[in-house]
């Protein structure tokens, strides 16, 4: 899944924080509500704005953010 075409960031919106395109949903925000337990069903009643596709593309974005980063070793 490409989450570009679902995730965008923008200085003028939440403080340029990524963002679900066309809210102001961030991905930290569903990030959090699926490490406290909680599923794309209640996602999608609590923001009805939310597609499945969207949720799917948080998590494609947390995994390439971390499959990228760098880690610095110290001693």
């Amino acid at each position: 899944m490409d989450y570009r075409q679902y995730i965008e960031s923008d200085a003028a919106v939440m403080l340029g924080k990524p963002v679900i395109k066309g809210t102001r949903i961030t991905v930290e925000l569903i990030l959090q509500k699926l490490s406290e337990g909680a599923s794309v069903e209640q996602l999608i009643m609590a923001y009805p704005g939310l597609k499945p596709e969207d949720i799917l593309s948080v998590l494609a974005y947390a995994s390439d953010m971390v499959s990228n980063e760098t880690i610095i070793a110290v001693a």
